[in-house]
């Protein structure tokens, strides 16, 4: 979920069967999370553009099937929520939208100048966010399910009995969704949360969040990540991306809807009112296709959400007792005061190394500017709210390279005073001159060295942004990071494709180190635009 509004948000397909499950993999009217894909300029006759959920790309088929009965094909732009209500609410999305399709518009109602913007919702499913559990934590708890509630799970945590991971509330929806449950559930709000509950729930919220071990920009790679890694004992998710695990990765998660209450998305269909008549009449007959009973049966059966339609029975798994709707933020400076103490105060700090690309064939089409320009942006200016610059308490180190690492510059932004670091970021950035080879894998080998001499209890990744195809050998790295111990092992690299970089040789390096590649070559994407992306996975 991502509050800037420079660029809509793109999503990229995981290369696995259970990412290409949750997020789709195949490009049809429907779309999948590609950040090559661009929107169409104007309206076309029957097919509706849908700024939408990056999780919804597993109704792909269903889709399919609605056009196939109405004629109405879907074209979706994936963003996360709190960016789909700046666009809506600022007007951006008059004209390039007919319709928004998010897991909620709780967050959207609470932005006043959006009321008009919205011609009609119809919620289609609704999936409550629970907490998956591993086999061997369960037991070690000793936890019946039908009784845990969020206290007990806090109590775990707390104690250093449970770590789960959970996507970036900033960035995903289904981590805003579980902040809110958690917030809720710990504050013991009777109503709407406010600013007191918020306060009074923050020590708790606090140690509640050092369990934290994963963070993602996506459901998709989380769980994927999840696979990999066997020091996290759950995950805090939608139920219905929780069971899809169960399913085609058979992560034999136990899901839990804590008995004090849950945080439902209703996936509502909403038309926007500057949608042209073609438009919110092809929008009225795909919510009453999606809202029929064989569309409800297809949905609770491909994707663990549960049905609306009364007579459709939920997918087998999908629990009938009934759980309390934990409530909302009752004004957006609550909603947005949550997000900036997740941001700045709660969640463990971030520890980023960004290995950067200076050699000679940076001077080529102004690529050397384009990094400064990306760079520059991360540091937000004096004014930015959530996500718009690097967190207080973040560890920001640059390590540009040529035939060999230049130099390595490192700023702690401090919270309260965060302008000191982040003036001296922008001015380490501005003096970054393109010279020199293309020494990738020294400079990885030189990255995992320096993090690995920091605070440990930090979210800990490496950036890589290259131009060109490495000088160095593969197998040398590749035996270095055989070797490190396996905390260090747990740093992700995030590749960034740019310029003439190998594909290939990327693609490697993420795979091994459980990391994932990001495109702003040509026209799939811009550099400013995967940085931020990738700010949800730091």
């Amino acid at each position: 979920m991502s509050v800037r509004t420079a660029s809509v948000r793109r999503r990229l397909a995981a290369a696995v069967a259970l990412a290409a499950t949750l997020l789709g993999a195949s490009a049809c009217d429907a779309g999948s999370p590609d950040p090559a894909k661009p929107t169409q300029s104007k309206y076309q006759e029957g097919k509706l553009r849908v700024l939408a959920s990056s999780e919804l790309a597993d109704m792909e088929p269903v889709l399919k099937a609605a056009k196939a009965a109405t004629g109405v094909g879907v074209e979706l732009t994936w963003t996360g929520t709190l960016d789909a209500a700046e666009q809506v609410a600022s007007g951006k999305a008059d004209g390039k939208y007919d319709a928004i399709w998010l897991s909620s518009n709780d967050y959207l109602r609470l932005r006043p100048e959006a009321a008009g913007k919205l011609s009609s919702e119809t919620p289609v499913m609704s999936s409550p966010v629970a907490l998956g559990v591993r086999a061997e934590a369960l037991a070690r708890l000793g936890w019946k399910p039908e009784e845990v509630t969020w206290s007990a799970v806090y109590e775990a945590v707390a104690a250093g009995k449970l770590t789960y991971g959970m996507t970036d509330p900033v960035r995903s929806n289904s981590g805003f969704s579980a902040l809110i449950s958690v917030a809720s559930g710990l504050s013991g709000a009777q109503a709407a949360l406010t600013d007191a509950d918020v306060k009074t729930a923050q020590p708790k919220l606090k140690e509640f969040f050092a369990g934290q071990k994963l963070t993602s920009g996506s459901s998709g790679w989380l769980a994927t990540a999840y696979a990999k890694r066997g020091d996290v004992d759950a995950l805090v998710n939608y139920e219905s991306v929780l069971l899809s695990m169960n399913r085609d990765a058979k992560a034999g998660l136990t899901v839990i809807r804590p008995r004090d209450g849950v945080v439902t998305a209703h996936y509502p269909l909403t038309l926007l009112t500057s949608a042209p008549s073609g438009a919110r009449e092809s929008g009225r007959a795909l919510t009453d296709y999606l809202s029929g009973a064989e569309a409800q049966k297809a949905i609770t059966e491909r994707t663990f959400r549960r049905p609306v339609a009364a007579g459709v029975q939920p997918a087998a798994g999908l629990a009938a007792d009934k759980r309390r709707e934990l409530p909302f933020p009752g004004t957006r400076p609550v909603a947005d005061g949550l997000l900036a103490s997740y941001e700045n105060e709660l969640r463990r700090p971030s520890r980023t190394v960004y290995v950067l690309d200076t050699s000679g064939s940076m001077e080529e089409e102004d690529r050397i500017g384009r990094l400064h320009s990306a760079l520059t942006e991360l540091t937000g200016t004096g004014d930015s709210g959530t996500g718009q610059r690097f967190r207080d308490r973040e560890e920001v180190t640059l390590l540009p390279f040529g035939d060999k690492v230049k130099k390595v510059l490192t700023h702690v932004v401090e919270p309260g005073n965060p302008g000191p670091a982040l003036d001296a970021i922008r001015n380490d950035v501005k003096s970054l001159r393109p010279e020199g080879g293309t020494a990738v894998y020294g400079s990885l080998k030189a990255a995992y060295e320096h993090l690995g001499r920091g605070n440990a209890d930090a979210f800990t990744s490496i950036v890589l942004m290259t131009d060109g195809q490495s000088g160095d050998k593969a197998r040398d790295f590749d035996s270095f990071y055989a070797g490190l111990p396996d905390a260090q092992k747990r740093t992700p690299v995030f590749a960034v494709l740019f310029g003439d970089s190998d594909r290939k040789e990327l693609s490697h390096i993420t795979e091994l180190t459980g990391g994932r590649l990001f495109d702003a070559t040509g026209g799939n994407g811009s550099l400013d635009g995967a940085f931020e992306e990738i700010r949800g996975y730091q």
